[in-house]
């Protein structure tokens, strides 16, 4: 019997062993820079895991700006997902594995998306493109193969309806979170600075949801960009977030529901699933002036 897809952290070894045992999971490089769209792309071109697609930030894992405004990344809607996973080869139960080489944030964007579609087979390399190369992994330049598949099905092989399948992975926008603060725990996962509103170098107004606590992204990870251990994210999640919350009460933001996605993955990865992410983050947040805002 084939290995299974460990979820939702493979480490470079599970991969590998997968690989060889014949299970072949579609693979995402989801590389990407904010201050330089191109350069995701370049990186793939310039060596990526070997059958490797490239996802662009922008291009794929993000709808369609429009006023009205949800955010610099508005989530694309499900019927244009499921149109791109039946491009990327995504069909109910094959596995899938998402990576980047910035520490997961994009690779977890994609991860939570698939989730948000009702497909659960998906993973996130652990340490990304530099833990497959230390693992002793082989890196291609060739274009990445893939067998195209129909639209991702609104039904799954179960017979669950897709938003009922997305029941677990639960969104919220600034209407509905308005009334919540102060009774929700909302989370931030930008840099401390953007945070606290000393800088702001993406959007027009600098700091933060009123009430919302910090845990940027990065605080995920170990020195060598793996994820810390799951009894460790769990320790310090009920320590310093989840405390007096449960995972459900809890809202995950940051600049524009990307980075916000790393928190919800280690969040899963401790066993503390069910938080809801506000997609539009931040960069929608402080598009209108009536909503409050808060610095320091």
């Amino acid at each position: 019997m084939s290995p299974t897809l460990p979820r939702p952290l493979v480490t470079a070894a599970e991969l590998q062993a997968l690989l060889a045992a014949g299970t072949t999971p579609v693979l995402l490089d989801c590389g990407f820079d904010l201050a330089d769209p191109g350069a995701g792309r370049r990186h793939f071109e310039a060596g990526h895991l070997p059958s490797a697609m490239y996802v662009h930030l922008d291009e794929d894992l993000s709808g369609p700006r429009h006023r009205g405004n949800q955010g610099r990344h508005p989530l694309p809607s499900h019927a244009a997902l499921a149109a791109r996973a039946g491009h990327w080869g995504i069909a109910p139960g094959h596995p899938v594995v998402a990576y980047d080489n910035q520490g997961g944030p994009y690779a977890a964007r994609a991860w939570w998306l698939l989730r948000w579609l009702g497909h659960a087979e998906v993973a996130v390399l652990d340490g990304g493109t530099a833990a497959w190369t230390a693992a002793g992994g082989a890196l291609d330049t060739a274009p990445g193969r893939v067998q195209p598949q129909p639209p991702y099905p609104a039904v799954s092989r179960e017979g669950r309806e897709t938003a009922e399948a997305a029941e677990a992975m639960p969104t919220i926008d600034a209407a509905a979170l308005l009334p919540l603060l102060g009774r929700r725990r909302v989370l931030d996962a930008r840099a401390a600075e953007r945070f606290r509103g000393e800088v702001e170098p993406l959007d027009p107004v600098a700091g933060h949801i009123p009430g919302a606590s910090h845990r940027f992204f990065k605080h995920n990870l170990m020195p060598d960009g793996r994820f810390k251990p799951a009894a460790q994210l769990r320790a310090e999640f009920e320590a310093t977030v989840t405390a007096g919350f449960a995972p459900a009460e809890v809202v995950h933001q940051c600049g524009s529901g990307v980075t916000a996605c790393h928190n919800l993955l280690a969040m899963e990865a401790a066993g503390l699933a069910g938080s809801a992410l506000y997609p539009g983050s931040w960069s929608d947040w402080c598009s209108d002036p009536a909503r409050p805002v808060a610095r320091g």
